[in-house]
């Protein structure tokens, strides 16, 4: 039976004493009809040598330089050059276990089109993992067991950047990497989600995230905090907004009135409310901000919750409980 070949897309930019070991355990694949575009996004070091020495010894290898600017206009180059039936994304600093494509692959094929092959990642650091991304890590592996991913896409992305896997049409259908919007891996998966891609469950850890201080993700504006709330806000406009319910933010922190000043600008109604007695009664971009316990009151509620801390948000959910209000359809978390 002829195999189906897996176009790997890996932008890299000054990543050159990552490199080696990355494309390492990508040549040491169990599965082995891949091509890998990898793109040079003006990197300062020998990135671009380093990589050119291993295009010269694997032909699955095709090196190119960026003729745009940033991870998006790489990764278009990226995949307008490959081939491949399936497509797959992969960090430049981080490892493949030797197993990953084959499973990404098995996964696809047994399920196949209208899905998404995922797999457990596992954040490593020559220092140690920061409790942060470890719990991420944990998180994100949980949801990935069962694949009921989108349960709770609007507190984080919920699929790994460099641990999936897709049909090349189901990518074309939901944009590829067409929308110039960072994050660009939290927008695409919105779009997985729009789409109704259903995440494949896996249980097996496949690939290594390598955690550093200089890391992208960290580092890059279109990565803070910011970025993100804006852009689940849209897409929660676009994909899960009950226009027949009565909108409510719970929570007056900064991404509550950062998700309140797009709701007054696009002069949609909300209602406001939450737990803080400091806050409670004030009035912030001429809106009072109400008792929490008006909730009961709020005929069809739909709120959106941006209250982080993890023991409020226990007790929220247990409010949330006692009102009959069902997740998603009633309420969704931010945070």
């Amino acid at each position: 039976m002829q195999k189906s070949l897996v176009s790997i897309l890996t932008p890299f930019k000054n990543t050159e004493r990552f490199l080696s070991e990355c494309l390492e355990s990508i040549i040491q694949q169990s599965y082995t009809y891949w091509e890998l575009l990898i793109i040079d996004d003006h990197s300062t070091d020998d990135s671009y040598e380093l990589v050119k020495k291993f295009a010269k010894n694997d032909n699955r290898i095709k090196l190119l330089k960026n003729d745009g600017i940033g991870i998006i206009d790489a990764l278009k180059l990226a995949y307008k050059h490959s081939s491949g039936e399936f497509i797959t994304r992969m960090d430049s600093d981080d490892i493949m276990l030797p197993n990953k494509l084959d499973v990404l692959v098995s996964n696809l094929k047994m399920h196949g089109k209208k899905h998404v092959a995922l797999g457990l990642v596992e954040y490593f650091n020559a220092n140690g993992v920061g409790p942060g991304y470890k719990s991420y890590e944990l998180w994100l592996n949980k949801l990935t067991k069962t694949g009921n991913n989108y349960d709770e896409i609007y507190k984080e992305c919920v699929v790994p950047s460099p641990c999936w896997m897709l049909h090349r049409e189901d990518l074309e259908a939901c944009g590829a990497f067409n929308p110039n919007i960072y994050p660009e891996d939290y927008d695409l998966t919105f779009r997985f989600y729009k789409h109704g891609f259903i995440c494949i469950p896996c249980d097996t850890v496949i690939h290594k995230w390598r955690d550093y201080s200089t890391r992208t993700s960290r580092t890059h504006v279109h990565y803070a905090q910011n970025h993100f709330t804006t852009l689940k806000i849209e897409h929660f406009l676009d994909i899960d907004y009950d226009t027949s319910k009565n909108l409510v933010i719970w929570g007056a922190g900064t991404k509550g009135k950062l998700m309140a000043s797009i709701f007054i600008k696009r002069n949609i109604p909300f209602d406001w409310i939450c737990d803080n007695p400091n806050k409670i009664g004030k009035d912030i971009y001429g809106k009072q901000l109400l008792n929490f316990e008006a909730l009961d009151t709020i005929e069809n509620p739909q709120s959106l919750i941006t209250v982080a801390n993890k023991e409020a948000q226990k007790d929220i959910r247990q409010y949330l409980k006692k009102l009959n209000l069902v997740p998603f359809k009633d309420y969704i978390f931010f945070c």
